[in-house]
């Protein structure tokens, strides 16, 4: 059985995602940064960076989003999130998701003319399109953290036509649906 500590509308969103896209049982552990949740010793031996997600395999913890959103992705291959053997369509993935992690995640906090500069990398190749040409894990984790961006800083359509279509096609997945849905119930406590 899996685990996934997860604080609503953070990093941990992309993960949740997978987990309904790969549709396998899972327990829920919510997390509430106005609680503190994240800093309590408990959670601080699973992941000592204090950190969402960490997603729990057999009693062993995982952090970091590429690094669950690679082994859910390699574990439950028939969900189709990376191709089947295709080391670099998998390099391709772990270059989007490490963009991301690196270079998309920290922009939002420098406002939406540093923004515009960094998102418009990532808007150029998508065309239209998924990440890798076909729906992947690269897609789960661009999704998210453009759903926050465009929930706060708010860029027009028109600033990323890419992007906008990206997060339109990915808003009409059920599984995007529905951890927004039990997010949204839970309740957004994200730190600015």
């Amino acid at each position: 059985m899996l685990a996934l500590y997860f604080a609503p509308g953070s990093s941990s969103m992309a993960v949740h995602i997978a987990l309904y896209e790969i549709g396998i049982p899972f327990e829920a552990k919510p997390m509430s940064f106005k609680n503190n949740d994240l800093r309590s010793p408990d959670y601080l031996k699973l992941n000592p960076e204090g950190k969402v997600p960490t997603l729990i395999i057999d009693g062993r913890p995982l952090t970091e989003v590429a690094a669950i959103l690679f082994y859910l992705a390699k574990r439950f291959p028939d969900a189709g999130l990376l191709p089947r053997d295709d080391i670099e369509a998998d390099a391709q993935a772990l270059s989007w998701m490490s963009f991301a992690a690196s270079t998309l995640h920290p922009a939002r906090r420098h406002g939406l003319d540093h923004a515009k500069q960094v998102y418009g990398i990532a808007d150029r190749p998508l065309g239209g399109g998924w990440a890798l040409g076909h729906y992947s894990i690269a897609d789960i984790h661009l999704f998210r953290l453009y759903w926050r961006l465009a929930n706060s800083l708010k860029p027009t359509p028109e600033t990323f036509p890419n992007l906008s279509a990206h997060y339109a096609r990915m808003m009409a997945r059920p599984a995007v649906q529905r951890t927004i849905e039990i997010e949204t119930a839970i309740g957004y406590e994200l730190p600015e």
